[in-house]
């Protein structure tokens, strides 16, 4: 059954044992941000955190809700990650009708997947309290990171779990991402987003035509509806339907007070407000998921003018830094859920692991049925095309017998097949915004290896080793007698 809202997957946790509460006082300026740390890189991601008593604010504060293994599978309601893409699998392989029965026989499912669509409610309990006269972000128990974070004219808070909801002004289509929003002060904040993102697309939409952007920031709901937010979701597809069809039931939108932006009812807190087109100012630096700070930059202006959120709100925070830390298991999640749709284009492909220490843009490891030579090349070219693998600095390409999620075996097959001069690819292309490492702002050199068995097609001038293995016979003698040797 999908969690009503966020304070219904924290009761959860708490009844699981996966909860620590703290009642002594606590500041939101770095010494939040230092527990969560501790607790992140805690053996098995530590437990959730519920900070009761913050300096400054009459609001608690949960931080580290996804960060574990257990704790995101509870959060998207499965036993394993692999369930979701397994759903998403049966979905995809649907072969298009041809006949009548056929079209019929389909229906079932295109039912199921139009029950996930967005219901739309007039009431909400994120509406509670309404504060349109006078709307002050101060209230609230956003927190500071790192030492570095902001300005020296603010704080140096940003909202770091936040769902940013905007709309196409052509289409009308919706998009929601999770932006980092820099407080500058009570009414005013940074927008960073980042040039490749839709939000940022839809921008330069409104500075084209000239006009006023309205948007709205919503933080806090059910755990599918923040992780959703975050997904690498093509631009076509509804991020509040994704949702639905993760939770098994759809999301409950309102529109909010002082736009038409539909913001999801349960949220604990929306931040309604506006972008002037053009309009810039300094954002950051920020301490970010590398491991290193993001530096200051112009991005766009949110202007607020309104704030609502429940009267009895929990404000949810989540820190980034040196992995692993919560993200990492937010961007696990996102590694197994969409396989399925690399596979469409690439149905070679086995499997795939985005290792934490690569922060999920700088590494990828992927395993594939190899089938001609230059496959492995092939593969490496085609990813650099696609989507949020165009970002990807360093790719690896191995044999579809060997367990990519097992980086000690992989690593062993690696280093052992690889001639260095035949098997790397160098490149050049899009790099992530957050990338210090390269000469020019998102754009840089990347690497391939091939790291597959090679032919006598591919330059072998002798047959490639047969791996060792001990006979079945012999291994399912000793499986027998395994108690008798004394183990």
């Amino acid at each position: 059954m999908a969690y009503r809202d966020l304070r219904n997957f924290i009761n959860l946790l708490e009844k699981r044992g996966l909860l620590h509460r703290i009642s002594a006082e606590v500041d939101p300026l770095l010494e939040i941000s230092e527990i969560t740390d501790r607790m992140s890189k805690s053996p098995n991601g530590g437990k959730a955190l519920l900070f009761e008593n913050v300096k400054g604010s009459a609001f608690p504060v949960a931080t580290n809700l996804f960060g574990s293994f257990e704790r995101i599978c509870l959060a998207l309601e499965v036993s394993k990650l692999d369930d979701v893409s397994k759903r998403i699998e049966d979905l995809l392989n649907q072969a298009p009708p041809k006949t009548l029965l056929e079209k019929i026989a389909m229906l079932p499912k295109l039912i199921e997947l139009s029950k996930y669509l967005p219901k739309y409610v007039k009431s909400a309990p994120c509406q509670e309290v309404i504060e349109k006269e006078n709307p002050d972000l101060s209230k609230f128990p956003i927190i500071k990171c790192w030492p570095h974070d902001g300005q020296a004219e603010d704080e140096g808070r940003f909202i770091t779990l936040p769902m940013v909801f905007t709309k196409d002004p052509e289409t009308g289509r919706p998009n929601c991402g999770m932006y980092r929003i820099h407080i500058y002060d009570k009414k005013t904040t940074g927008m960073h987003w980042h040039i490749h993102k839709d939000g940022a697309r839809h921008y330069e939409k409104y500075k084209g035509l000239c006009t006023r952007m309205p948007a709205a920031i919503a933080v806090g709901g059910d755990p599918a509806v923040i992780y959703s937010a975050s997904a690498p979701l093509p631009e076509a597809i509804d991020e509040m339907l994704f949702a639905g069809f993760l939770r098994k039931a759809p999301v409950e939108m309102v529109k909010c007070i002082t736009s038409d932006i539909q913001v999801p009812a349960n949220s604990e807190l929306v931040i309604e407000g506006y972008l002037e087109p053009g309009e810039t100012r300094i954002e950051g630096p920020f301490g970010d998921h590398t491991g290193f700070y993001s530096p200051a930059e112009p991005y766009p202006v949110f202007h607020v003018t309104c704030i609502t959120h429940r009267k009895d709100l929990i404000y949810p925070a989540t820190l980034v830094g040196k992995p692993p830390m919560e993200d990492c298991y937010m961007g696990k999640a996102t590694e197994r859920i969409f396989l399925p749709l690399l596979r469409l284009d690439f149905p070679e492909i086995k499997d795939i692991n985005l290792p934490m220490e690569g922060v999920f843009h700088n590494f990828a490891l992927i395993s594939i049925k190899k089938s001609y030579p230059g496959h492995a090349k092939k593969i490496i070219h085609g990813l650099w095309g696609k989507g949020q693998m165009t970002f990807a600095k360093l790719l690896i390409v191995v044999d579809d017998d060997v367990d990519v999620q097992n980086l000690s075996y992989t690593a062993w097959r690696v280093l052992n097949n690889v001639d260095w001069k035949r098997d790397v690819v160098f490149s050049e292309g899009p790099l992530d915004a957050l990338d210090h490492a390269a000469n020019w702002p998102r754009y840089g050199g990347k690497m391939g290896i091939d790291a597959t068995r090679k032919t006598r097609e591919e330059g072998m001038m002798r047959d490639w080793p047969e791996e060792i293995h001990m006979t079945e016979e012999i291994k399912k003698l000793v499986d027998r007698r395994w108690r008798e040797y004394g183990f």
